[in-house]
């Protein structure tokens, strides 16, 4: 019978195959991303406009939250890097062909997490932009040209790392060499019991003792004259 091995395949960044930044900043991972807080001068006060922000970020992006469980990680971790509460800007931005906020790449926001507020918000839509509070972990319709934050985190996904993957890949490969290896001399084995089995060994045809004693008993009646 052929012997089937099975391979338990895992994310990239649970496997340890896949790496963050490596840029001299310090990036945190989380899941299958990256996350830099800009830490700043420790006793200056820290204000940032959305494109001074979007600047500590160039070739990244700005924080994304697509889940509660994102939203709680960044919120515990912020504690780590600043005191107090932060205003941190989120990416998202409103789109005027789809005439609604959306994420970096055009991606729809499904996960929110606003204020409490239900107050409408007098800003026009296209200077409407978001910012997170680390305490509470909830979102505020902010301004994009006037008004200031002092939090940016910057983001990314995860890269795969060549090396691991690769090493990866060629233990894959091996297994499934030596499954195969395995699996031919088992059906070479089963062939060769197969092809014996039709050989098999029978004595020549003799004639039973019962049927000998038959033989006797009717030589001795025919003798009786």
């Amino acid at each position: 019978r052929p012997v089937f091995y099975l391979t338990v395949m895992c994310p990239l960044y649970m496997c340890g195959l896949a790496d963050c930044p490596a840029d001299g900043r310090m990036w945190v991972p989380f899941n299958d991303r990256c996350y830099h807080f800009v830490h700043g001068e420790e006793d200056a006060i820290k204000s940032y406009t959305l494109e001074r922000a979007k600047t500590f970020c160039q070739g990244f992006e700005l924080l994304t939250i697509q889940s509660a469980e994102e939203n709680d990680f960044v919120m515990k971790y912020s504690p780590q890097v600043w005191k107090g509460n932060v205003n941190v800007w989120l990416g998202m931005f409103f789109d005027t062909n789809s005439e609604d906020m959306r994420w970096p790449g055009n991606e729809p926001v499904e996960y929110i997490n606003w204020e409490y507020s239900s107050s409408p918000s007098d800003l026009v839509p296209v200077d409407t932009c978001v910012a997170l509070h680390t305490v509470s972990g909830r979102w505020e319709n902010v301004s994009c040209l006037d008004e200031v934050e002092n939090g940016v985190v910057c983001e990314t996904a995860q890269k795969p790392n060549a090396v691991l993957s690769a090493l990866v890949i060629l233990s894959v490969v091996a297994i499934m060499g030596i499954s195969a290896v395995i699996w031919f001399l088992q059906q070479k084995h089963n062939v060769g019991s197969s092809f014996l089995s039709a050989f098999e060994y029978h004595p020549p045809f003799r004639v039973l003792d019962n049927d000998q004693s038959c033989l006797v008993e009717t030589e001795e009646t025919d003798s009786v004259p």
